[in-house]
């Protein structure tokens, strides 16, 4: 018995039958019995059909291979594609090497599941990183030693990256973190001013050089007890000798670039910068009449300039927002620090609190605690406190309230005073860049490292890992909550408005084709469901296994077309 297909014309249309037929002779002649009509059967039922007359074994396709090993790949693929597309391991040395491959699956594995030295080998075989940069043999010792070898290399590999992406004339933005260490043994531990909140914990510094749009060059590890203005001379000396630039605008906050500091700088020469004046510089303006309210009452932006500032240019700015601001913070403070005095002025009323110096200690510990001394009037005296707010000075703060003053050096055909503006506020991606280095997507804190060449090598690996961070999220920006252009900013002072199309993303959780938006950690994430699969006949040995990936997702799909890769990229 066979399968037949017939063809018929009726109508002028063209019919295909699939017959189940037995042949038979009768004499000399070859005759058809039609045993059963399979045309309403679908054709891969007809084909099965046919493969069974003809004496085939049919087997399920689950049975006819078997899956070896699935591991997650499509986040290796997109993270390890943009280091290659970056040349950043090109960059960290010309010639391949395994020193090499380790400190690039120590990068790639920062970004997909940051983890102590030994949990990363722990981590090797659970994703396709390690065989893929042929590391799968490498042990906690082999990432030390690797970490060093990286370390020995950070200058110059600083030096390419300010090749890359500085230039003279151009803006360099630097600030200083800090982050806090676990033990007690690192040379470069101390206590000192902790910005993650810490209070008398050993920590270290450390300060970042980016260019003007966020992007890591330079990164330097400092005790942990140096003042900011200290590490600015060791910054400068990297842009001028180091990196052999010659004009350069040094972007710093004003804790940064002290009066003290900005003096020094002037004797290098070729070293613009701009920063910004404190509180008490700023009355004192106010003060000596050359800054006046008055400037304000139709703009938002005014320049002037001041003897006590010489050959300096000084852009005020007011904040309408900033104003309403801290004028809601500080009397939110004010009455919360009343009803902790008051509870002092029921005490003493009471007879439970007498001591004049007791007194004195309880109300110290509340307008201390929150900065508010200046602007309450305290009696004190043995069995009797009495307070008052100073409205005077209260008034006088108020007054100043949104403003703030930019100092540079900048000559005004260079940089409008808007523009000053906006090159100060560029600070802001430098503080983007601490919050991606020691959040949960980088996590450098805390430091378990006890050698300082450690340190300052892990500091730097979690800096170049925020290099590829920092490129994935602009090629990726089309599907996370953020603008695929650089925010719109009509005026310098105002804070910078979200495209119309960011402002529906984040309001609606949703991209415009309907599909989940997404942030870096949950987008790698869906990536990591693309697996890459090692798959062989099942029941035959001798046939060498082979690598299948999965089918890409729409989603996966469009996020390897914004990184300029394939499923096969790697």
């Amino acid at each position: 018995m066979h399968v037949a297909k017939i063809a018929t014309k009726r109508n002028g249309r063209i019919y295909d039958s699939f017959l189940v037929r037995q042949s038979y002779r009768e004499g000399d002649k070859v005759m058809h019995r039609t045993i059963a009509n399979l045309s309403a059967l679908p054709l891969p039922a007809i084909n099965a059909i046919r493969s069974v007359l003809r004496g085939e074994t049919l087997t399920s396709a689950q049975s006819a291979f078997d899956i070896q090993r699935s591991l997650p790949h499509g986040h290796v693929l997109s993270v390890l594609g943009m280091v290659r597309k970056l040349g950043l391991d090109k960059l960290i040395a010309s010639q391949p090497g395994r020193e090499r491959d380790l400190v690039v699956g120590m990068i790639v594995n920062r970004l997909l599941e940051p983890a102590s030295k030994l949990a990363t080998t722990r981590l090797w075989n659970t994703t396709t990183l390690a065989e893929t940069l042929a590391i799968v043999d490498a042990d906690e010792d082999d990432l030390y030693a690797a970490l060093d070898w990286l370390g020995e290399r950070q200058e110059k590999i600083e030096k390419k990256l300010a090749a890359r992406h500085l230039m003279d004339g151009g803006l360099v933005l630097y600030d200083l973190s800090s982050t806090y260490l676990e033990g007690r043994h690192c040379e470069l531990a101390a206590i000192g001013y902790s910005r993650d909140g810490r209070r008398n914990t050993l920590q270290i510094e450390f300060g970042m050089t980016t260019d003007q749009v966020g992007r890591p060059v330079a990164v330097e590890v400092f005790k942990g007890n140096t003042a900011d203005p200290a590490t600015v001379a060791s910054a400068v000396d990297r842009i001028r000798n180091r990196f052999g630039l010659q004009d350069v605008v040094l972007v710093g906050d004003r804790g940064m670039l002290t009066s003290a500091r900005i003096e020094a700088l002037k004797e290098h020469g070729g070293v613009a910068w701009i920063s910004s004046l404190r509180s008490p510089q700023i009355q004192a303006l106010v003060d000596n009449g050359l800054l006046q309210m008055g400037l304000f009452d139709v703009r938002n932006l005014a320049e002037i300039t001041s003897p006590d500032f010489p050959g300096e240019r000084l852009v005020v700015c007011k904040n309408p927002l900033l104003a309403k601001e801290r004028a809601r913070k500080r009397e939110s403070l004010l009455q919360d620090t009343e009803l902790e005095l008051n509870k002092i002025v029921a005490r003493t009323s009471a007879g439970r609190l007498t001591d004049a110096g007791e007194i004195g200690v309880a109300v110290g510990k509340v307008i201390h605690g929150r900065k508010v001394a200046k602007h309450f009037v305290r009696e004190i005296a043995e069995g009797k406190f009495t307070y008052q707010r100073n409205q005077a000075g209260i008034d006088a703060e108020a007054a100043l309230d949104g403003i703030y003053v930019i100092r540079t050096s900048v000559e005004i055909d260079r940089l409008a005073a808007p523009d000053v503006v906006i090159s100060y506020k560029r600070l802001t991606e430098v503080e983007r860049a601490f919050r991606g280095l020691k959040s949960m997507d980088m996590q450098l804190r805390p430091v378990h490292h006890y050698l300082d060449r450690r340190v300052r090598a892990h500091v730097f690996l979690c800096m170049l890992a925020y290099y590829v961070q920092w490129h994935l999220e602009r090629a990726w920006a089309p599907l996370l909550f953020r603008d695929e252009e650089p925010p719109l900013r009509a005026d310098p002072i105002v804070p910078a408005q979200r495209s119309a199309a960011a402002a529906r993303k984040a309001r609606s959780g949703r991209l415009p084709d309907g599909t989940r938006a997404h942030n870096l950690r949950s987008l790698l994430a869906e990536m990591a469901t693309l697996t890459r699969n090692r798959v062989a006949p099942a029941g035959m040995d001798v046939v060498q296994p082979f690598t299948m990936l999965a089918t890409p997702t729409p989603l996966q799909a469009r996020a390897l077309t914004l990184l300029e890769l394939t499923a096969s990229s790697l």
